[in-house]
């Protein structure tokens, strides 16, 4: 699930954490690196598992409706086509993703009344108020693929700068703060494929078993080798003491190093420049420029002396 941009971003918060705290354990950053990893796919679960809410919430209206006193023909003859969306109604029913989700908490209680209530509320007024839900209901074409089409368009639209669920998810994990575009992305792909494959399964947290080496790896040569790193940092920018450069770009840097010496098969430039990317998110708006110029300069001086082999970029 997880690729190794967003392995990268996790490992930056996590050393820039530790370094800037004084806290010196590796096993407790080992830990934090490997939980927010695993708290990313339990986005994943969080946000789809508010479909299944919205979906009883819009059945409970349905019925109330028709059985209110004098209901209009419309209440009469409800359109049952949202309630009956077979990719919801297949989360609903699958024991792995329900026992997920209810093992670790993620489960919406909108519809009994619960604290989730007036977010399951906003989220099915929103869907229902919406154009592609109309077009939806009022389609001939009754097919799975309409469904997830459905589904896509919600994931899309509903939940990315929605304030209500911003607020939600930073309440139940830090993790989650700057992982709802990248989960939503996920999701739209995997329901769009549904489809065809017909398999719905909950990911695994690496979209390769190498990537979780490839993490921790980052992980332990930039945290124990920090100072020496920041030390080389230092020496290569003239008239700058390492407490002068910016700490995130500092932490950036020491990555850069660190990946370009760990992982001989990763080329030079795909690592510049993924640090540098990184940079213009999570840094000052020159950073690119020096974390670029500095982190090339030094990997050029490992390669030159040796220490650092590559294929050819």
């Amino acid at each position: 699930m997880i690729n190794r941009r967003l392995i990268r971003i996790k490992v930056f918060k996590v050393l820039f954490s530790y370094m800037n705290s004084g806290n010196s354990s590796i096993d407790g950053a080992r830990k934090d690196l490997i939980l927010s990893c695993e708290k990313t796919r339990d986005l994943y679960c969080l946000i789809l598992n508010a479909l299944p809410a919205v979906r009883r919430l819009q059945e409970k209206l349905i019925e109330a409706r028709m059985h209110k006193f004098n209901p209009t023909d419309e209440e009469r003859n409800p359109n049952y086509r949202f309630v009956q969306n077979r990719f919801i109604l297949m989360l609903e029913q699958n024991e792995d993703f329900n026992k997920f989700c209810n093992d670790k908490g993620l489960v919406w209680r909108g519809e009994e009344g619960g604290g989730d209530n007036v977010f399951i509320s906003r989220l099915s007024q929103s869907i229902a108020s919406s154009g592609y839900y109309r077009d939806y209901m009022e389609s001939p074409e009754d097919t799975l693929k309409k469904d997830c089409e459905l589904v896509a368009n919600i994931l899309l639209t509903e939940f990315e700068d929605n304030e209500l669920f911003a607020h939600i998810i930073e309440e139940m994990s830090l993790f989650w703060i700057d992982d709802v575009g990248y989960v939503l992305g996920i999701g739209v792909k995997d329901v769009e494929a549904y489809p065809k494959s017909g398999k719905f399964a909950i990911p695994e947290v690496f979209t390769r078993p190498e990537d979780r080496n490839f993490a921790l790896g980052l992980l332990q040569n930039s945290f124990s080798r920090y100072n020496e790193y920041s030390d080389l940092i230092s020496s290569n920018v003239d008239n700058w003491e390492s407490d002068r450069i910016v700490s995130t770009d500092l932490t950036l840097i020491v990555m850069g190093i660190a990946e370009a010496l760990t992982f001989p098969e990763i080329p030079v430039k795909v690592t510049i420049n993924e640090y540098v990317d990184i940079s213009k998110f999570y840094s000052t708006p020159n950073s690119r420029i020096f974390v670029n110029g500095l982190l090339d300069k030094i990997i050029r001086q490992k390669i030159d002396s040796g220490e650092i082999r590559k294929a050819k970029d």
